[in-house]
Formats: structure tokens, C-alpha cells, sequence
């Protein structure tokens, strides 16, 4: 019987690991197939606290490897591919073993929806990204592109502005379908371009990126646009599947939460990405499994009647 099970170990998994530690919960991490998650493919993070030259998004991942363990966290590289929270104990499922816990941290994060094009898998971290808010600095005084016509794409790319010098919004349709707001912020700055009914073939380019390939969807006419980086907005998926019948979600299968990252089931919390459609930062994603991790301990000692640890 553990105290606390964590499911995932990117940010928000390493962060709920290290509070959880620290009281003592010995807290097991099912790490699964993709471990640090979306921050491993951040080549450069700016804008996480403690860290003034920047580093990188693996390094950090490491960095929050090893505080974890020296608490005392377990990391175990299994994958889950189900769980029961349907009774107590909770049931944690793994290609290999069955793992009974008093409470649940879910931290399995978010994929960004790919364009499933060739160039972009090759090229991300070498002018393709998913994060203009880490990314954008690099790309000071350079021309790029955004990929899609929605709220986030549209505020991406007018963060954008502020170090780009042109940013050109490249969608599938003839008109944004951004919020009314956005949109009149977008179409009055005179950094903002626009390519409509068109959709991104191909990413090229030798050490990085230098030019994309266009398709018009109306008239099936192909053309190239040079451009220095490629920002793709076009959604996210959270890594909720498994979680589907046992926690309730919204429409977009993402977790339901409230202020304290507890879910509908008692003893099982969610926190970063799979419950946070909108800012999907590191940073926010270690404070909302900071709030998990101490909620578990105060449920664990609920159900003890003590506080935790026991002495």
C-alpha cells in the first residue's frame, strides 16, 4: 500500500514528487514511455525562476530528477495503462505490476497537436516550437510563422510581436476564429500578416528552418514562404485516455479540478496540463502539483487521523 501514486513525470509529476517527499509520503513516480514530458523539447528555458542564464528543458527535467530522489521519491519507468478509483484502495495498473495507493496524483500532461508534416518533427528545436512564451526571445528581430486561426494561436502570435518583426498567420480558412477582441488586436498591428485557406505541406531547411511549403485548399496551388521559425497552434491533447469513466472532464477531456486540484474522487488529485487548458507553463504546472502533493498529505492524515508523518 503506498501513500501517494504519481502519474507522470514531466514538471508537474517531478514537482508533486519533491513536496510530497519532503513530508515524508515516500511517493512512488510512474514515469511512463515519454519521462520530462513537453520540456525536453524546450532547447532553452528563460522564464523559470532560479535560473537567470536559462537552461535547458532536459537539463531542468534532471535537475528536477535527482531533487525528487534525494527526498526520498521513487521513480519507476512504467507505463500505466489503467487504474480503478472506484473503491479503496486506489488501483494503479502497469504493463508489469498492480499498485494499491491511498491517494492519486494525476500529472500525465498534454501533447501539442502536430501538423504531421515532413520537416517538423526534424526541426523542432531548430526554429519549430509550440511555446511562443519560451521560445519567442530567439527569435528576435526574425520573420516566422504561425500556424492556426483560434484564441491560442492568434495571442501566441501577438506575444510574438514583441520580438519578431513580421509574424505571419498562416490558416486553413478565410477567417480567424479567434474571440472578436483578439482578432481587432491582430488585424491593427502592422507586424501581423495573413495567408488564408491555406495549410503548411512541408518544413525545409538546412541547420534550421528557412522555408515552409503552402497549399491554397480552394484552388490546390502550391507556394514557399521563407520564413526563420514555424509556431504551431493548432491544439492540444491531453493525456487523459485512461483516466476516461474514472474522473469526470470536460468536452475536451480534460480534468476537472477545483482550487485544490482535488477531482470528483476522493484521494485523487490532477495537476499541470491535464487540467490547465489555458497557460500550460512550467511554472504553473509545478504550482498546481505543489498544491496536489499537500493535499494528499492532508488527505492521507485525514484517513490516519493524525498528522503526517506519524511520530
Amino acid at each position: 500500500m503506498e501513500n501517494v501514486i504519481i502519474i507522470g513525470g514531466g514538471t508537474a509529476g517531478l514537482a508533486a514528487a519533491v513536496y510530497a517527499a519532503r513530508a515524508q509520503l515516500e511517493p512512488v513516480i510512474l514515469k511512463g514511455d515519454t519521462p520530462g514530458g513537453q520540456i525536453t523539447l524546450t532547447d532553452a528555458l528563460e522564464n523559470y525562476p532560479g535560473f537567470p542564464d536559462g537552461i535547458s528543458g532536459f537539463e531542468l527535467f534532471q535537475t528536477m530528477e535527482r531533487h525528487a530522489e534525494r527526498f526520498g521519491a521513487k521513480l519507476v519507468a512504467e507505463t500505466v495503462v489503467s487504474v480503478d478509483f472506484s473503491k479503496e484502495p486506489l488501483l494503479v495498473n502497469t504493463h508489469d505490476n498492480m499498485y494499491k495507493s491511498k491517494t492519486v496524483i494525476i500529472a500525465t500532461g498534454s501533447d501539442p497537436r502536430k501538423l504531421k508534416v515532413p520537416g517538423e518533427k526534424e526541426f523542432i528545436g531548430k526554429g519549430v516550437s509550440y511555446c511562443a512564451t519560451c521560445d519567442g526571445f530567439f527569435f528576435k528581430d526574425k520573420n516566422v510563422v504561425v500556424v492556426g486561426g483560434g484564441d491560442s494561436a492568434i495571442d501566441e502570435g501577438l506575444f510574438l510581436t514583441r520580438f519578431a518583426s513580421t509574424v505571419t498567420v498562416v490558416h486553413r480558412r478565410d477567417r480567424l476564429r479567434a474571440n472578436p477582441f483578439l482578432q481587432k488586436r491582430a488585424f491593427s498591428n502592422e507586424k501581423m500578416k495573413f495567408v488564408w485557406d491555406s495549410v503548411v505541406t512541408r518544413i525545409d531547411g538546412e541547420n534550421g528552418v528557412e522555408n515552409i511549403k503552402l497549399r491554397n485548399v480552394k484552388t490546390d496551388k502550391e507556394s514557399t514562404l521563407e520564413t526563420d521559425g514555424v509556431f504551431i497552434f493548432i491544439g492540444h491533447i491531453p493525456n487523459t485516455g485512461i483516466f476516461k469513466g474514472h474522473v469526470d472532464m470536460d468536452e475536451n477531456n480534460i480534468i476537472l479540478t477545483d482550487r485544490r486540484q482535488r477531482t470528483n474522487i476522493e484521494g485523487v488529485f490532477a495537476a499541470g496540463d491535464v487540467q490547465d487548458p489555458i497557460y500550460r507553463q512550467a511554472i504553473t504546472s509545478a504550482g498546481t502539483a505543489a498544491i496536489a502533493a499537500m493535499e494528499a498529505e492532508k488527505y492521507v492524515a485525514s484517513l490516519e487521523g493524525k498528522s503526517y508523518p506519524g511520530k
